[in-house]
């Protein structure tokens, strides 16, 4: 009896070890998510205070490829990310949406755009996080490349860098573009 119970910590210890060596080499921003090639989910938000337009689906499904960022003011990543947000929304010629997630107070999103610079063709505020939760975001940021006919084609999970900018979003983009 001794023999069994001292060999059942050894026995998890080996499984444990064997997973994270399995997964040691995979790239953790690479989350599967069942949305793609699925449709975007139907969703309408409300614009940011002092802008006419918000966001919804229907800006997704107007045949050319678009990009949905996921955003927030209290992210730092986002913060890092932008620079790179509004270049990819200068050299890929489509529209790029912001989803402005969770805010704590509306005009903090309208503060950290007149701060960093608006690369959104439009913002729609999340302040609930349901349409984030309906794409299926685990944190901010994220970012999603839409095809002409609101079908979900990528999924970048946490902040864009130069690499991924340059060599997944803008090469896809150029892809799905024809």
């Amino acid at each position: 009896m001794r023999f069994s119970l001292a060999v059942i910590p050894l026995v998890l210890f080996a499984a444990l070890a064997g997973v994270f060596l399995m997964n040691i080499d995979k790239d953790s921003s690479v989350v599967p998510s069942v949305l793609i090639d699925k449709p975007a989910p139907d969703f309408s938000l409300p614009p940011l205070p002092g802008r006419d337009k918000g966001l919804s689906k229907a800006d997704l499904t107007k045949g050319q490829v678009s990009v949905l960022n996921v955003f927030a003011s209290w992210c730092v990543p986002c913060r890092a990310e932008h620079p790179l947000i509004k270049r990819l929304s200068r050299e890929a010629d489509i529209p790029v949406f912001g989803l402005n997630y969770k805010e704590k107070d509306p005009q903090d999103g309208v503060k950290w755009l007149a701060e960093l610079g608006d690369p959104y063709t439009a913002v729609g505020m999340d302040l609930s996080g349901r349409t984030g939760i309906d794409f299926g975001v685990y944190g901010v940021p994220e970012t999603f490349i839409i095809d002409g006919t609101g079908q979900i084609r990528y999924k970048h999970v946490g902040p864009v860098t130069v690499d991924v900018l340059e060599n997944v979003l803008l090469p896809k983009i150029a892809e799905l573009k024809g």
